[in-house]
């Protein structure tokens, strides 16, 4: 169990590196880590400490929870965020500005999540169907 996890961790972060077109030795080398460890990961070769997870989090410019929900280290918290809360209860922008910004998040999140459902179906994912999904 535990290597299917590594392996999705390593696969995860590999997707996550080649979508920002980032080679494997510039995200070794911003994360601090060598390149051999690095590949060792992304085959599900390695487990990663906490530690080495925010490293390469910080290289890959995501949140090192995403990393570590992925790894299993965190729960995947449900998808009721506070940010809709705070960008409302912001005095220093207009209602529209308001408007303007949930929309771009709602857009970002509905975007990720279709990825995800979508790299779910390559793998016969129950999550391709939306079966997770709470809504």
């Amino acid at each position: 169990m535990a290597t299917l996890k590594m392996g999705s961790i390593g696969e995860y972060i590999r997707e996550q590196r080649q979508q920002a077109k980032i080679s494997l030795r510039q995200l070794a080398e911003s994360a601090g880590v060598s390149n051999p460890y690095l590949s060792q990961i992304e085959r599900g070769l390695r487990k990663p400490s906490a530690e080495i997870l925010q490293q390469i989090a910080k290289g890959l410019r995501i949140s090192a929870e995403a990393l570590y929900v992925q790894a299993g280290i965190l729960e995947d918290r449900p998808n009721d965020t506070e940010v809709p809360t705070a960008i409302l209860a912001d005095a220093s922008i207009s209602e529209r500005q308001k408007q303007v910004l949930l929309d771009i998040y709602e857009s970002f999140r509905k975007e990720n999540e279709s990825g995800a459902r979508g790299r779910a179906a390559a793998t016969g994912s129950p999550k391709a169907a939306g079966k997770d999904d709470p809504t």
